[in-house]
């Protein structure tokens, strides 16, 4: 794999760190700013409707640019929105600064997507997007505990700083490691990517995104997020549909095993493992469908998509809590989601052997 791809998953991790730590640290922000543990609790909505606002917006006004600048300009954004976290003097700055940083989020995603499959052959796409979001799933594994304990150790504007200076140098290794070919600026104009987006494969690819990671509530592993890109990269149908299968089949089942100690761990990293696999399938799925001009916008919704699905997830697991029909049946209600997926995933492969099968003069 091109020393690029290592660039890309660098300013993965960060982004995976910046997302995710702040669950680690509610209470001392709490304590700190003198709101609630249920305000402070918000920093995560916050950020995630900044990503799903901020991707569309971003993409569109950088789409004229050179990938390579857009990747830097974001990390540039990254960096400023964890400063300005780091030295918020309330509350409100700090949620104004959370979702500044989580403008980045969608657009580097998606643009790296784009770029990622454009620097290795046909047949390792997949892989190369998976290998791009292994910093993430790095960024669960070690940036997150690293950052919690930063922060109870030595206050939580201490994890800022620091995830700022991983800003610094995720910025550096992508002006060293990303290809000059990069900076080439897109050819596409707002008109016809906003045509992309209109496509019936396309939507359904989103909705797919949407419903299967919906049912996921957390947690993610390495092996999961490689295989699939894998298994993507030889057979992409297959592996959304089978990944979407395998994440049901582990939600379904996973009541039975958090009734033991020993399984309930076990669960938790297949469920990890199921929840990633599910990534580089489904972000190769909408590129695909995409075809050349807007791409990278396709591949930015495609980002939010997956976010939009995991606040739904939340949403829909507290009113099962709160509302009944209780704990006990989350995972099994979770499980209907990616079955769900897989329904939409069905009839988006119906609507391409019909098109397929209609004369060239009944599509134009």
């Amino acid at each position: 794999m091109p020393l690029a791809l290592y660039a890309l998953a660098a300013g993965a991790f960060g982004i995976g760190v910046t997302e995710f730590v702040i669950m680690g640290l509610l209470l001392d922000v709490s304590t700190d700013l003198g709101v609630s543990i249920s305000a402070a609790g918000q920093l995560i909505s916050g950020y995630a409707l900044g990503v799903v606002i901020g991707a569309p917006l971003l993409t569109i006004a950088t789409g004229r640019w050179p990938r390579k600048t857009v990747l830097l300009a974001l990390m540039a954004i990254f960096t400023l929105g964890n400063l300005a976290c780091a030295l918020a003097p309330d509350y409100w700055m700090l949620m104004a600064a959370r979702v500044l940083t989580a403008f980045a989020h969608g657009t580097f995603f998606g643009v790296g997507s784009v770029v990622a499959t454009g620097l290795v052959a046909p047949n390792r796409k997949a892989s190369a997007i998976a290998l791009m979001f292994t910093g993430l799933t790095i960024a669960n594994i070690l940036g997150v505990p690293f950052g919690t304990w930063l922060g109870q150790a030595f206050g939580w504007r201490a994890t800022f700083w620091a995830v700022t200076l991983v800003g610094i140098v995720a910025f550096a290794i992508i002006l060293l490691l990303v290809p000059h070919s990069q900076a080439e600026p897109e050819k596409s104009n707002l008109r016809g990517d906003l045509a992309v987006l209109g496509r019936a494969p396309v939507l359904l690819g989103f909705a797919v995104t949407v419903l299967g990671y919906a049912g996921v509530f957390g947690g993610g592993l390495i092996a999961g997020n490689l295989a699939g890109g894998k298994f993507a990269d030889r057979w992409l149908v297959s592996s959304v549909l089978g990944s979407l299968v395998v994440l049901a089949l582990v939600l379904g089942t996973m009541t039975f095993a958090l009734h033991s100690r020993a399984m309930a761990v076990i669960y938790v990293g297949l469920l990890g493992a199921a929840a990633f696999a599910t990534v580089a399938p489904l972000q190769m799925w909408v590129l695909e469908k995409a075809e050349g001009a807007g791409q990278s916008l396709a591949s930015s919704f495609n980002i939010a998509a997956f976010n939009l699905g995991n606040a739904a997830g939340a949403w829909i697991g507290g009113m099962v809590i709160a509302s009944g029909p209780g704990l006990g049946a989350v995972t099994w209600v979770a499980a209907l989601l990616p079955l769900s997926a897989l329904v939409v995933a069905w009839l988006a492969l119906r609507l391409d052997r019909l098109t397929l099968r209609e004369p060239a003069s009944a599509r134009s």
